[in-house]
C-alpha cells in the first residue's frame, strides 16, 4: 500500500510498544513509539498533546498519566451507568470493544452503541450521544495541556498538538492556550487532519512558523469504527528526522 511507518499514540498508555515493534521488524516499517495524552485547560476544554519518543518510565509523566487513565476509566464507568438509563448497554459489552489494558474511553462507548444499534457508526455517536453538551457526558481529570508539554519534554519526549481546531469534536481552546504551550516546550503542530477545517490549517501553519515548530500530519486511524483511512494524511522525512533528534527518551524501531 506504500506505507513507510507509522506512530503508535494509543491514548494514556505505553502498553503497545513492545508488540507494535514485534510487528514493524516483522513487516520492515518505521515505528514511532509515542502516547497521546489527555489533557484539558483551565476552562475545560479537551485537549490531546501527541508525545513521541519520551521514556516510558519517566515518574513524573507515569504518576499524571496514571491519574488521567484512573480518572477516564471512572468517568467512562459513569457514562455508561447515565446511558443505562435509556439504552440497553452495560460496562461488559463496552469491555469487549477494548483491547487488554486499553485506556477505556468514548470510542469503546460509542462502538457498544452501534452494537446495540443506536447509531449507525462511531462518528454519529459522537456527534448525536457522547459530546460534551450531551446529558450523558462526564468531565475527568486530565493535566493541564501546558503541564504536559513540559511533563513530556522532561522525559525526553516531543511534544506535538494532536487535531488542535476539531471544532467538530466540540469546543477548542484560544489562542492563548497554543502560547502557553509553545512557551512550555511545544515542538510541532498536527496541521494535515480530517477534523481540522480548511481555514483553520492556514491559521495553525502560521502559528507554526512564528514560533519555530514543525508541523506534521496524521490519519489518526482508531480502527475500522471511524472512517479515517491509515495514510490518510502524512508526516514528511524531514520531520520524522526533526522528531528523532529532539527526541531522546526512547528510539525509533526500523524494520
Amino acid at each position: 500500500a506504500g506505507l513507510d511507518g507509522l506512530a503508535l499514540t494509543d491514548h494514556d498508555t505505553t502498553a503497545g510498544w513492545a508488540e507494535a515493534a514485534h510487528a514493524a521488524r516483522e513487516t520492515g516499517l518505521t515505528l514511532v513509539p509515542g502516547m497521546e495524552m489527555s489533557c484539558t485547560s483551565a476552562d475545560g476544554v479537551s485537549v490531546h498533546v501527541l508525545s513521541y519518543l519520551h521514556d516510558p518510565e519517566d515518574p513524573a509523566l507515569l504518576r499524571e498519566v496514571g491519574l488521567a487513565r484512573d480518572a477516564r476509566l471512572i468517568r467512562a464507568q459513569e457514562m455508561v451507568r447515565r446511558l443505562g438509563a435509556d439504552f440497553p448497554i452495560t460496562w461488559e459489552l463496552v469491555q469487549e470493544h477494548a483491547a487488554e489494558n486499553a485506556t477505556i474511553g468514548r470510542p469503546h462507548l460509542a462502538d457498544a452503541l452501534v452494537t446495540i444499534g443506536a447509531v449507525p457508526d462511531r462518528s454519529a455517536a459522537f456527534r448525536e450521544i457522547l459530546a460534551g453538551r450531551s446529558k450523558y457526558y462526564v468531565p475527568h481529570f486530565a493535566p493541564d495541556p501546558a503541564e504536559a508539554v513540559a511533563l513530556i519534554r522532561a522525559a525526553g519526549g516531543v511534544p506535538v498538538f494532536a487535531h488542535p481546531r476539531a471544532r467538530m469534536r466540540g469546543r477548542v481552546v484560544g489562542d492563548e492556550v497554543f502560547e502557553q504551550m509553545a512557551e512550555a516546550g511545544l515542538a510541532g503542530v498536527e496541521v494535515e487532519h480530517r477534523d481540522n477545517p480548511a481555514e483553520e490549517r492556514t491559521w495553525l501553519r502560521a502559528f507554526a512558523d512564528r514560533h519555530g515548530l514543525f508541523v506534521t500530519g496524521s490519519s489518526d486511524y482508531h480502527g475500522t469504527g471511524k472512517p479515517n483511512p491509515i495514510g490518510e494524511h502524512t508526516t514528511g522525512a524531514e520531520v520524522l528526522a526533526e522528531i528523532e533528534r529532539q527526541g531522546t527518551g526512547t528510539a525509533i524501531i526500523r524494520g
